[in-house]
């Protein structure tokens, strides 16, 4: 082997050597980089997990504030219900309150009225000739047939026309109030040429009354006059007692429609 050839095969070992360590160098450098890598995706990964079940985490509570909004929500939609219904009841009971308040005014006024009616009248019923009561609710002078009237007929008596006389200023002292006389009867049959029946009977002592008290002052627009004849008794006809309670005038205290309840209506509905 020539001294040329040596060099050469020198060069060439040394050449393969430097070239291996030279690859080696570059592997472990790769390897590091590459592990360095790795780790960075494994803590990036560790990282995105994390971010994962916390925004998992968020979700789960804005799904439970949404929840929570939903519920007071709903609870103050009750709210607001209930207090509207408490408001319309309160406006129901403070309208029922008028109503009542408006109620008992007008019931004063009448309990007013009528013992007002009865001081007026207390030397007559004191007496015995008139009495003062409330008849369905209205107020009225009743006074017996047998003190007025002689039996079957329709001419006052002396005394009579004295009473008619002494009522009727206190009548006409009533303000705003119109009366209506009414005359009634026992069941004993009448049959006369002037008095064909109890009807009649009623009527001529009604219309006697109401006559004598325009005479003694009364306005006539104030006054007027009507029969029931037999058909309303307020004691049996089966005694001679009863049958003289039977014999009746009453003078009614026409009431104030405008002042009952309904009345506004009342007059819408029957037109102009």
């Amino acid at each position: 082997m020539t001294k040329t050839t040596i060099k050469i095969l020198f060069c060439v070992t040394f050449l393969a050597a430097l070239s291996a360590c030279v690859s080696a160098g570059k592997y472990k450098k790769l390897q590091k980089s590459d592990d360095a890598t790795a780790a960075s995706l494994t803590s990036a990964q560790a990282e995105v997990s994390s971010d994962a079940k916390q925004i998992q985490d968020l979700k789960g509570k804005i799904h439970d504030e949404e929840m929570i909004v939903a519920n007071l929500e709903g609870k103050l939609g009750k709210s607001k219900s209930a207090r509207q219904k408490l408001e319309g009841n309160v406006a129901t009971m403070k309208q029922a309150l008028q109503a009542l308040n408006k109620e008992r005014a007008e019931a004063e006024q009448r309990i007013k009225e009528f013992q007002e009616l009865t001081a007026k009248f207390k030397s007559l019923t004191d007496t015995g000739k008139i009495a003062i009561k409330i008849v369905d609710g209205q107020m009225v002078v009743a006074m017996s047939s047998d003190v007025l009237f002689p039996s079957g007929s329709a001419r006052l008596s002396k005394d009579g026309l004295a009473t008619i006389q002494q009522v009727t200023p206190l009548l006409v002292s009533v303000p705003n109030r119109r009366f209506q006389i009414e005359g009634f009867t026992d069941n004993v049959p009448i049959k006369t040429a002037k008095f064909p029946s109890n009807w009649e009977l009623a009527s001529g002592r009604a219309m006697t009354v109401l006559k004598t008290m325009l005479d003694a002052g009364m306005p006539p627009e104030r006054v007027s006059a009507a029969s029931f004849g037999e058909t309303h008794p307020i004691a049996p006809n089966d005694t001679d007692q009863g049958r003289a309670a039977n014999r009746r005038i009453e003078i009614v205290v026409v009431p104030d429609l405008s002042t009952l309840p309904g009345y506004n209506q009342l007059q819408k509905l029957s037109g102009p």
